[in-house]
């Protein structure tokens, strides 16, 4: 009589014990933003990173091949902390009028500069444009470059030119330079030197005059001057007595 062999039970438990590889990775990636924010690229390393997230030594090297690997991750994760091309999107998804639609995004950086409960990708990105590292081509392709052609999207409806305009390029950066510095600006300054700064609406109010000024400025500088294929006339030739 055949004797039929039994199967094998697996073993209570044995699934919920294994690692889930996406969320051990996002959890990495999390840990490793809060490291990297206090201390910096230079003095963070993967043993620190590994004993916080609580998981072993080998966990930067088998999700991200390494701690530059790792920055890596961390550095677009922080970038899209600031604002994500979906939530920039998803903000004038219902606005037709370009000028609003430039208006609201750039309220949006404004607020978030200004806030006090930035998050670690705030400072972590903050301390790579002050001291750029080996990431940062990656960081350009793979989370700023989708962000600059929104913005330039933006910024040529509002000035009436193409996004590949030199002019509607270089408004991409007037437009974002007070941003960025406001994102920059010690929060001691505000407090001590500039308190109006704490008034966040009158801020970006006040911000979109100068923007939308000085965008206005940049298009009028283009526009070519009447009857240029004209020649200047001549003065008057004066008669010999």
């Amino acid at each position: 009589m055949a004797v039929t062999a039994r199967k094998k039970s697996p073993t209570p438990g044995r699934r919920a014990q294994r690692p889930d590889g996406d969320a051990t990775r996002l959890h990495l990636i999390e840990t490793a933003g809060k490291v990297f924010a206090e201390r910096g690229l230079a003095e963070a390393t993967s043993k620190e990173i590994c004993e916080r997230a609580g998981v072993p030594l080998a966990s930067v090297n088998y999700h991200f091949g390494s701690r530059d690997g790792l920055y890596e991750a961390v550095l677009i994760a922080a970038h899209q902390q600031l604002i994500g091309l979906e939530e920039m999107m998803a903000l004038v998804e219902s606005v037709d009028d370009p000028e609003t639609r430039l208006r609201t995004v750039l309220t949006h950086f404004v607020r978030f500069a200004t806030s006090a409960n930035a998050p670690w990708g705030f400072r972590v990105v903050l301390r790579e444009i002050m001291t750029p590292s080996a990431a940062m081509p990656a960081l350009i392709e793979k989370a700023v470059r989708p962000k600059a052609q929104f913005m330039r999207g933006l910024v040529s409806a509002v000035m009436g030119l193409p996004p590949e305009h030199p002019t509607a390029q270089r408004g991409v950066v007037f437009a974002l330079l007070p941003c960025l510095a406001i994102m920059v600006i010690p929060k001691e300054i505000p407090a001590k030197l500039l308190p109006a700064l704490k008034d966040t609406d009158a801020l970006a109010e006040e911000l979109m005059c100068y923007v939308m000024a000085g965008l206005a400025a940049m298009v009028s500088a283009q526009k070519p001057a009447a009857n240029p294929s004209r020649p200047p006339a001549r003065p008057a030739r004066r008669e010999r007595a």
